[in-house]
């Protein structure tokens, strides 16, 4: 068996090496999570004399990316940070007196910067954190069930 010389390697070489490389190491990025699609027929499982009960998907998905798509009802007011996303078009705010009696088709979604509000009749997709449980918004009083947090959300 014949065996080639051994060269040391020279720093030259090794620099060269890393030049090549490195462009790629420094540009390189972590992949952001997708978001998990969630539709509103997947938002609740069954009906308990309790109430609404969150679905195992919506419970898994708890604290974690989602996209939702659906239609804006009519914001309170022309400058507030947040909305209601809803399954079909709405001429009138949704929002109800307690979580017992919140509807099974909407969402409120907390925006994470301010964007211009849409017809109720556009579709939209809305993505952002969600969050599961009763809340009270301290600011509005409203309580919700669901919510979208640091969200944002485009035509469709």
């Amino acid at each position: 068996m014949m065996t080639l010389p051994q060269r040391p390697v020279s720093r030259r070489l090794v620099l060269a090496g890393l030049a090549m490389v490195a462009p790629s190491l420094l540009t390189a990025r972590p992949a952001a999570a997708a978001a998990s699609t969630l539709g509103f027929g997947e938002l609740y499982g069954k009906v308990t004399p309790l109430g609404l009960q969150f679905s195992d998907k919506t419970k898994a998905l708890d604290g974690k990316s989602v996209s939702m798509r659906g239609f804006m009802a009519p914001p309170l007011k022309a400058e507030a940070a947040f909305f209601v996303l809803t399954e079909i078009p709405m001429s009138l705010c949704p929002f109800c007196s307690s979580d017992a009696d919140w509807p099974d088709n909407i969402v409120v979604v907390y925006l994470s910067a301010r964007q211009t509000f849409t017809q109720a009749n556009q579709t939209i997709e809305v993505t952002g954190r969600l969050e599961t449980g009763s809340w009270t918004d301290p600011e509005t009083g409203f309580v919700s069930l669901l919510r979208l947090r640091d969200a944002h959300y485009a035509p469709v």
